[in-house]
């Protein structure tokens, strides 16, 4: 089911980007670059984007599209898999999240070191999008980092759409059972990110949002997997929580469509640079 959600989403962002690409006035023509080490950021575009993808997915299939469309916009744009086992490239994000945070880490500074400059922005979703908020907190490198856009992240943990009530509900020998299963069926970062998983607890240890850094996140009401859907949603001052539906109130997109849906893209393109903030067209995303 999550593989067909996901080729549908895809199959509409791809109609999305070329329909983008042929009614884009030619003064938007690309000059960024998207994974490439030779790209300079301009002058419009001071600083590298890191997309960060979500639990499961890996740097060629989840934001992949979106992050065309922003390298299209003149960014250089960059992005790896991140969290998955050696051997097995295949599924990314399910190592532990401290792990995986200090692979982002590293790869930050590779691009900084490849690019000159001297912040990178970040765009993440799900998983990613609390990578976003956790690397930021817990890395030390809140210094170079401009701007963090999270997309549906579990900032405040996940029911992952009801399924760990019930062991709440038993009580906490079932959560720690819980917990345990998920780690030995691969997927540490799972029980990381309930609740009370101990990356949520470190994220909300103390406040999310850093001195100097941007925040904007971005989920919707019909997300499905990160529930309840104000989890993602980060109250603190100076971070612009948005529904997609409080500007497309008719957009049905759900938690994997979140990623191919031409309205958070324009929502992401807007937060990364607000200064020229444009105003768009809805369209209808997938439900999924």
């Amino acid at each position: 089911m999550r593989m067909r959600l996901r080729t549908k989403a895809a199959v509409l962002a791809a109609a999305a980007l070329v329909t983008a690409a042929f009614t884009a006035a030619p003064a938007q023509a690309a000059t960024g670059g998207n994974n490439d080490p030779s790209c300079r950021p301009s002058a419009a575009h001071p600083n590298p984007v890191v997309f960060l993808h979500g639990l499961g997915a890996t740097y060629y299939e989840d934001l992949n599209f979106m992050q065309a469309a922003v390298a299209a916009k003149g960014y250089c744009t960059f992005s790896q898999t991140y969290g998955a086992y050696p051997g097995f490239p295949v599924v990314g994000g399910l190592r532990p999240i401290a792990d995986s945070a200090g692979e982002i880490k590293t790869f930050i500074g590779q691009v900084l070191a490849e690019t000159g400059a001297s912040k990178v922005d970040i765009v993440g979703h799900s998983e990613g999008g609390f990578q976003s908020l956790y690397v930021t907190k817990t890395q030390g490198i809140a210094d170079k980092i401009g701007t963090v856009v999270a997309i549906a992240p579990p900032a405040h943990g996940t029911t992952f759409g009801g399924l760990t009530k019930l062991a709440y509900l038993l009580g906490q020998g079932e959560r720690d059972a819980v917990g345990k299963a998920l780690s030995t069926l691969g997927c540490p970062a799972c029980d990381n990110l309930i609740t009370d998983g101990s990356a949520v607890t470190t994220l909300n240890n103390g406040p999310i949002a850093q001195s100097g850094v941007r925040y904007t996140v971005i989920t919707s009401r019909a997300d499905e997997l990160v529930t309840p859907t104000d989890t993602a949603f980060v109250r603190e001052p100076g971070v612009d929580n948005q529904y997609v539906q409080d500007t497309c109130p008719f957009d049905p997109v759900g938690h994997i469509g979140e990623a191919y849906d031409l309205n958070v893209w324009n929502l992401v393109t807007n937060a990364l640079d607000p200064a020229h903030a444009t105003k768009f067209l809805c369209v209808v995303g997938s439900p999924g």
